[in-house]
């Protein structure tokens, strides 16, 4: 490619805040929930760039048409790779398409086809645009775009705080993360944090089924809890997991996990992890996958006495879409408390309303 802006290049990030600004000179913009990416396009060659630089023109061969029917001759354009399904967004099916079988993809592109959303412009024809302010750059952005179709969008945006908090409170029930601020008169800065992200936050109460050593110091530091619910047929679900403990506290793991350790695979509800299969295997906290890459994911049964309360910011196929907050132990609740009736449901807001808003 010979463009102004090349690949690789590392995108913009964000740094997370508690709360929408209400101060400043911001445009704010849902936070889709996706495989963030980097497209280059110089003529007929197209590069779809993963914010770890890998191309995943392979994965999402359906995309490739649509760009180049919709996209300048030469651009680069920042954005994020989703898959609609039953009116929200489907992270795990997005996952499924990063698969070694090209058949298998091909079935899965017409089965569950992807759709980008759009919400930077780098670069159009000769012109580098990541110094100038992204306000200009949005403007452009709407410009070029102004007549693309299903599955190219553009993501909505406002100055307006108060039509961003609504965002933020309606649209989690279609699958979004939250919402993304960012500085009108800033240029574009890779792989630095000069964003705000404000994404969603929730307590549970979860059994404690299970730890993991802590990757450098096995035997000696606790790396992370393994955590439960149970369904209505009272079987003990895996959900996710609860880390980032400071080494002390890793330490002090040790001694006060070390009572529920005793015969706790004798009754333990996931002893037979190995031996299962399927789905089943994947909601198992030591199973394999393609996504463990050969990760050590090895595990140390507890009986499941412990109740410990964890933030989170939302649950996805009864998981916790994200690696939960350690919050406190409650000792004062019984494990069979901590069910899935407990969590928050958000009411769905339909993705092709808030497609509607970016044109």
């Amino acid at each position: 490619m010979n463009l102004p802006v090349n690949p690789p290049i590392l995108p913009m990030l964000a740094k997370r805040v508690d709360d929408v600004p209400s101060t400043g000179d911001w445009i704010f913009e849902p936070k889709w929930d996706g495989f963030r990416v980097l497209i280059f396009r110089d003529g007929e060659e197209i590069l779809i760039q993963s914010r770890d630089e890998k191309a995943l023109n392979r994965y999402f061969p359906d995309m490739l048409d649509p760009l180049r029917a919709q996209l300048p001759e030469r651009c680069v354009l920042d954005g994020e790779l989703v898959i609609a399904r039953e009116g929200r967004l489907d992270f795990d099916a997005l996952q499924l398409r990063i698969h070694p079988a090209a058949s298998r993809v091909k079935l899965l592109s017409g089965q569950m086809p992807a759709s980008v959303i759009f919400f930077d412009l780098l670069c159009v024809d000769d012109r580098d645009l990541r110094g100038e302010p992204f306000a200009t750059r949005r403007t452009e952005l709407e410009s070029l775009l102004v007549g693309a179709t299903p599955p190219v969008h553009i993501t909505p945006a406002t100055r307006d705080r108060s039509t961003a908090v609504d965002w933020f409170r309606r649209f989690e029930g279609a699958g979004l993360d939250g919402v993304v601020a960012k500085p009108s008169h800033d240029s574009y800065h890779p792989d630095k944090r000069v964003m705000l992200k404000i994404k969603h936050e929730r307590d549970c109460d979860c059994v404690v089924a299970g730890f993991r050593w802590y990757k450098d110091a096995v035997g000696k530091e606790v790396g992370s809890l393994l955590l439960g619910l149970f369904n209505e047929s009272g079987a003990l679900q895996h959900v996710g997991v609860c880390a980032s403990f400071s080494k002390q506290k890793r330490r002090e793991l040790i001694e006060f996990l070390s009572p529920y350790r005793e015969n706790a695979l004798a009754e333990h509800p996931w002893k037979d992890w190995a031996g299962a299969q399927g789905e089943v295997a994947q909601r198992m906290p030591g199973a394999q996958s393609r996504w463990s890459q050969g990760k050590d994911l090895s595990w140390e049964p507890l009986r499941p006495e412990l109740v410990v309360e964890v933030a989170y910011e939302h649950m996805q196929a009864g998981r916790f879409r994200h690696m939960a907050q350690f919050r406190r132990w409650r000792s004062d609740k019984e494990p069979r408390r901590c069910t899935y009736a407990q969590l928050e449901v958000v009411p769905p807001e339909e993705l092709k309303t808030i497609f509607a808003l970016g044109r």
